[in-house]
């Protein structure tokens, strides 16, 4: 699944955004870039099961390291 960044503006001049196909924190630096784009601030948010599910590559970055600190 693409990487998607939806942003809903709203009749009361509200924004809503979501995250779709991106794995843990990842997610937080295009929130934290609209912000600044919209010179805004995040009032609410929730993680959605893609917070918690690491990706691939970084389960693999991680295992990687910690094996070469073993060592």
């Amino acid at each position: 699944m693409a990487k998607q960044l939806v942003v809903r503006l709203r009749a009361d001049g509200t924004v809503d955004a979501e995250t779709i196909g991106m794995k843990g924190p990842e997610c937080l630096d295009h929130i934290e870039a609209l912000e600044a784009l919209l010179d805004a601030e995040t009032v609410s948010s929730s993680f959605t099961e893609d917070y918690t599910t690491a990706s691939t590559a970084a389960v693999s970055s991680i295992d990687d390291e910690q094996r070469d600190a073993t060592r």
